[in-house]
């Protein structure tokens, strides 16, 4: 919906369209990039956001404000983007190379692999960080919501069911929890993935450092504010369950952590 979404009536004809032509397979290309990276990318996320805050706060035992988790959120976003965008480019360009609304010139890449030595051998290391720093922009303010929105939640639900002990709540309320950061990442973030998937599927890596402006103002020019929120539907209903059960999963793995030491 993104880079071709003048050519779909909206998601549910995007969801058609894509079976009817490529079958339900698909519904999952690009899924080897992600699959692969995100073990690595959550890790680094959610180490440099726990890093955050402890700096911040000076100790371990200490409940950062919600102001030092969203500069937590923020840093952990930077940090994140070293490994994020490279994994984000092989998803997006073999999510769209089958679709008539992107020229890929003549290449057909068929798979991950085959994509990031195609992009090394013809561009070099800008060929594998094609993007970082439309990814960076997105980051920052996409993690600085990510973790406010699910801290703010998991401490109001603290105070209703567990007298404000949030160590005490449950998978259910640390899920409900993250699917309020998961909206909050894409609300915060949205116009600037859109432009970062633009970017990424280019025909070639940009130079300069006002690529994302110019591609901000080729959207507008194109399609007008409604092109920098193509998609965005599809994208904040993946995220409750997706930020559900990253967060319930994360601080129950860290409470058993905790609980062994």
């Amino acid at each position: 919906m993104q880079i071709g979404g003048a050519a779909f009536n909206g998601p549910i004809d995007c969801l058609a369209r894509t079976v009817r032509n490529e079958g339900i397979r698909g519904l999952y290309k690009g899924m080897a990039s992600p699959l692969a990276g995100c073990a690595a990318v959550n890790s680094l996320l959610f180490w440099a956001y726990s890093y955050g805050k402890f700096v911040q706060a000076g100790s371990l035992d200490a409940t950062p404000t919600l102001g030092q988790i969203a500069v937590a959120g923020a840093g952990a976003g930077i940090v994140n983007s070293i490994l994020a965008s490279p994994v984000e480019l092989i998803k997006v360009r073999l999510q769209v190379q089958n679709s008539s609304s992107i020229a890929v010139g003549t290449t057909l890449y068929r798979g991950p692999v085959h994509m990031a030595r195609y992009l090394a051998r013809q561009f070099g290391i800008r060929g594998i960080m094609w993007g970082l720093w439309a990814t960076v922009a997105r980051e920052i303010p996409a993690y600085a919501a990510f973790y406010t929105g699910f801290e703010f939640t998991k401490r109001k639900l603290a105070q209703i069911l567990a007298g404000g002990d949030s160590s005490k709540l449950g998978a259910i309320p640390l899920m409900c929890s993250g699917s309020v950061g998961g909206v909050c990442y894409w609300t915060a973030c949205y116009p600037l993935d859109v432009i970062k998937s633009r970017v990424q599927n280019a025909t070639a890596p940009p130079r300069g450092a006002g690529y994302i402006a110019r591609a901000a103002k080729d959207i507008m020019r194109e399609q007008g504010i409604k092109g920098f929120f193509r998609g965005y539907t599809p994208s904040v209903v993946r995220s409750i369950p997706a930020a559900a059960v990253t967060f319930a999963t994360y601080e129950l793995v860290m409470r058993a952590l905790n609980d062994s030491k």
